[in-house]
This record gives structure tokens, sequence and C-alpha cells, in this order.
């Protein structure tokens, strides 16, 4: 019993904890949501921003306007771009169709600029094309500044709103979509491997983006099929990959099982799967807490209980106090500030 309640109701609960985390999951064939949490509270996509990116640059191969062997040159601005990069030299060129794959599997900053200014003549201009994009696909609380998701104080989004770019990226370009499903991309006899480790990890999952940076947490859109259903689930603000890699997962599956009960005449919720903190027993408490629990004289944890334990350490070494303190240091900052690579 005590394992069954670790796995994966506890596990879900202790990312509550994290003052950034906001989620939803939502059928893709009826638009129902199944589960929703902070859903519509502003957060920072980080590079999930890249699904807009290349939504707009679709936009542009469909109408004629930009061909996939077209060659985009890279500026000393989309040069000059933070990590994650793919590296090219100011002047070099890459095709649009390897821009595509970079952006979707390496989330390089650099060619998403240097495809933005290709498209729009500046980054700028590109970002306001996103920004009215979005309104008319109905993320009625998004605002882009950049191709990249790279820190902006005013760059911001919602759950619910990369919910409906997701699955708007799917109705609209069912023929693109699978640039996001490859777990690597080979570019010029290298392989640039995906940062989306459910891509390899989970059955089903078929796309669609991650993203990292200090301000906005671990970020990931997922879209996974099983049968004839197909679910679009949303984290952002997690405190650790494989926390948010692990929810993200615990969403689509229980999902899916909620959906398969309904069938069987079974009228659980996927909020009901899944426990808050004041609702689990004191002895799980204790072990998310970090204490060794023992269960018939056995004193292993699984792995990913045993995870959830580093939630308060990673959002304090992240420096953050929630939005608010994000925004604050984003603006101090400049927008710099970045301890690790941006995905």
């Amino acid at each position: 019993m005590w394992l069954a309640l670790l796995s994966p109701s506890a596990f879900a609960a202790s990312l509550y904890s994290a003052p950034r985390y906001a989620a939803i999951l939502i059928d893709h064939s009826t638009g129902e949501v199944l589960y929703a949490r902070r859903a519509d509270e502003t957060r920072f996509p980080a590079s999930i921003t890249k699904v807009m990116t290349l939504y707009v640059a679709f936009e542009e191969v469909a109408a004629g306007r930009l061909g996939l062997d077209d060659d985009i040159r890279i500026t000393r601005r989309a040069y000059n771009q933070a990590p994650s990069k793919l590296g090219l030299r100011v002047g070099a060129t890459i095709s649009v169709r390897d821009a595509f794959g970079v952006i979707a599997t390496k989330s390089a900053n650099d060619i998403s600029v240097a495809l933005a200014e290709h498209i729009s003549g500046s980054e700028a201009a590109f970002a306001e094309r996103m920004t009215a994009t979005a309104r008319r696909l109905g993320m009625m609380n998004t605002r882009f500044r950049n191709a990249s998701g790279l820190p902006d104080p005013d760059h911001t989004t919602t759950a619910r709103d990369i919910a409906i770019l997701s699955r708007a990226m799917l109705r609209d370009f069912p023929a693109n979509y699978p640039v996001f499903s490859q777990a690597q991309y080979r570019y010029r006899g290298m392989a640039v491997a995906n940062h989306n480790h459910l891509l390899r990890t989970m059955p089903g999952v078929d796309g669609i983006k991650t993203g990292f940076t200090n301000a906005a947490g671990f970020t990931l859109a997922a879209s996974a099929v099983r049968g004839s259903r197909r679910l679009v689930a949303v984290v952002l603000g997690g405190p650790s990959r494989m926390g948010r890699d692990g929810n993200v997962q615990d969403l689509l599956n229980i999902g899916f099982d909620v959906l398969d009960g309904r069938d069987r005449g079974q009228p659980f919720t996927v909020a009901s799967r899944f426990a808050e903190p004041d609702d689990l027993p004191d002895a799980v408490m204790d072990s998310l807490a970090g204490e060794v629990a023992s269960v018939d004289g056995a004193v292993d944890m699984p792995a990913r209980a045993a995870q959830s334990v580093d939630v308060t350490t990673a959002i304090t070494a992240l420096g953050d106090t929630g939005l608010g303190g994000a925004l604050a240091s984003v603006r101090s900052a400049g927008g710099g500030g970045r301890s690790l690579p941006q995905r």
C-alpha cells in the first residue's frame, strides 16, 4: 500500500511546492481539459517558444514564400546568442530544412534567430508576428519578445496557451509535426540529439518541445498517442528535468487510464489519481521530506520518489522566489545570469 501511494501520485504531489509549477492535460481530439493546475497563471516558456517560431515558419512554407532548400545566413546577432546553439560562424549558411531539424532537436538559439531574421527582416518584427499569431490561435495570455525563449521579462505565457499552440501545430501542420518526433537529427554527418528524453523513454510520445532557463525552470509540452487517442500535456516551472519529465509521464499515463476507464463505466478523474501533499499519510510525507522508510525490512525507495526529495533544494539553487522574483532577476541582469544553457 505504501509503495502504491508513492507512485505516481506522491511524486506528482511533490512538485506542487514548486512556486512556478503549472500544468494542463488535454484530450487532443475533443479539447476536453482532463487536468489543470495553475494553468492560467503567467509563466516563462523558455524554449517551448520555438514551437511558435516553427509554426510561423511552416506558415511561410505553406504559402510558398519559404523553401526547404533556401539558405539562411548567420548574422552577427544570431551568432552572439547564448547556448544552446549550433555555433555556425558569421556569414555561414544553413538550409531551411536543416534549420527546422536543429531547432526542434538541439533547440539552437542562434538558428532560431537567423530563421526569424530571414523571414521578417529582424527578430523584433518576427516576435510581433509570433504574438499576432498567438492571438489568432486563441492564446490570449501570451506575449513573445524573441524567437528563442531566452529570458525577457515581457516574454510570458501560460500552460493553457502552450497547450493551445501544441494542438494547433498538430492540427494545422501534420506533415511538419514529425520534426518534433526525431530522437536525433543528422546534420552534416553529426547526430544532434533531441532534448526531449520522453521520446526515448515513454512509448507513444512523439513530441513536442522542452525548455529551460533559470527564470522559467524546466518546461515541457508533450504529446502521446495510445490506440486512437492522443493527449497533450504541458508542465511549466519544474524544479528539475527528471521531476518535469516524470510529472508529464504521469499525467499522460493517468490521462489514458482515465479515458480507458470511462469506456468501462468507471467515473475516475485525473485529479482523483493525484494526491496533494495534505492528503498524504504521515509515512509518505516523512519520506518526501528526506527520511528513509522501511517497508517489510527493505530500505530502498523507488528512484522517482527519491527524486522528489530535492525539490526545495533545486528551487533554492535556482535562486527563484516565484515569477515575481524571476522577473526582478531578469530585469536586474538584463536578461542574463544563466548558469545553464537554455533548452
